[in-house]
């Protein structure tokens, strides 16, 4: 089910993978945080290869504003590269959540 549109336009999917020292610097509470905030709705964790992995939806305006705050991490993270893909929201997310350990995916 695809969501409705907001009166910002369209939805939009960011789906970034975060690499550098970011894995036991509270960087998943730091993103979950920010992107309630920002109203989107996804998730974040840790993968296998020490990296981060950022699944969020929602209007442009503020997925771009959370890929700033994925650029910069928290105190104590060291963000060397951040590989993004831009998509359409295909929706099923009911809120923005940590997820423990490795995801495969939604």
């Amino acid at each position: 089910m695809v969501p409705d549109q907001p009166m910002g336009g369209p939805l939009a999917r960011l789906d970034a993978t975060v690499r550098g020292r970011v894995q036991g610097v509270g960087f998943r509470v730091y993103v979950a945080r920010r992107a309630a905030a920002l109203g989107l709705r996804g998730w974040v964790a840790n993968r296998p290869d020490r990296s981060l992995q950022c699944v969020a939806e929602g209007t442009r305006p503020n997925l771009e504003a959370l890929l700033a705050v994925l650029e910069l991490g928290p105190p104590g993270a060291e963000v060397e590269s951040v590989s993004r893909a831009w998509s359409a929201a295909i929706g099923g997310f009911e809120r923005f959540e940590i997820r423990s350990g490795w995801t495969s995916g939604d």
